[in-house]
């Protein structure tokens, strides 16, 4: 056990911050004293450690208190994640660094002004604190929103462009956003009734996800699989299923992209998107496709 002075030292977080997360409810010491003092056990530094990295990444703390109390929370799958975050985010300072650079040598750079997304960036983090439970239904998850924003983040330049390209400005691009985000939830439910229910219902993929303890080349899984694909043929559009072939490839493409892959692990598992990509190259394989 070690006392909140102690922990300060250790972690370089004051003890005054310590003690307003247990206020808020945040880091509750493990023990408290007849006199009052707080004590941390190991397991408290190690949830110390999972708050400092979700600040790191400039998630609120009313953000990090509730995902950490979801009955689901899982600190490895949070570890993952975060890492994933931090990584674009490195990438996108280095960026920005190897700019200073040539700016430092003198050399003739274009203005990033016209790119900046920085109101479309702050409508995106409005709407997820307003509507959190939109967030969680449509992303899976606050930290897979996240995500989402921080590849826009990481990539705004190209985003910024192909925004003028379509709307002619980034000022219109953002209104038009804001916009739809202001109807999201009829915008999605729209969608969502216009997609046939054969190609809605995910039960086969959750399915196939639920048997990822199983060697992929088994009978039971490729059954599976051989399941998803004969629903695609008969009730999917003709131009998605025309082959088996494309249609797998085009399974394993969308569940080895970093966006719905993070969505479909956090409903169904760590490492469940990948397991049916694999699922689908093992039928590939077998099948000489």
């Amino acid at each position: 056990m070690r006392t909140t002075s102690q922990v300060a030292k250790l972690t370089n977080v004051s003890v005054r911050t310590l003690q307003y997360y247990d206020e808020i409810g945040l880091l509750k010491p493990s023990e408290t004293t007849p006199s009052g003092y707080r004590l941390y056990d190991d397991e408290a530094l190690q949830t110390l450690q999972q708050i400092l990295f979700f600040k790191e990444l400039d998630f609120k703390l009313k953000d990090i208190r509730d995902i950490l109390q979801k009955p689901d929370f899982d600190r490895i799958t949070a570890f993952k994640k975060q890492k994933e975050l931090l990584l674009l985010k490195r990438n996108r300072i280095d960026r920005l660094i190897q700019l200073l650079d040539r700016l430092e040598k003198g050399e003739n750079c274009m203005s990033f002004k016209e790119f900046d997304l920085s109101d479309y960036i702050h409508a995106l983090e409005e709407f997820k604190n307003r509507n959190t439970n939109e967030v969680i239904k449509y992303w899976g998850s606050v930290e897979n929103y996240d995500l989402f924003i921080q590849k826009i983040k990481d990539d705004e330049p190209n985003v910024a462009k192909l925004a003028i390209k379509q709307f002619g400005s980034v000022e219109a691009y953002t209104a038009a956003m804001k916009e739809n985000l202001a109807h999201f939830s009829e915008i999605m439910e729209k969608q969502f009734s216009e997609i046939p229910e054969e190609m809605r219902q995910n039960d086969l993929f959750a399915k196939l996800a639920a048997n990822k303890e199983k060697d992929v080349s088994s009978d039971e899984v490729q059954q599976i699989v051989q399941e998803i694909i004969a629903r695609a043929q008969g009730n999917g559009p003709s131009e998605l299923v025309e082959s088996q072939d494309n249609y797998c490839h085009t399974i394993i493409d969308v569940y080895s992209n970093d966006y719905p892959k993070a969505v479909f692990d956090t409903k169904n598992g760590a490492g469940s998107a990948e397991y049916v990509a694999e699922a689908f190259r093992c039928y590939l394989r077998h099948n000489n496709f």
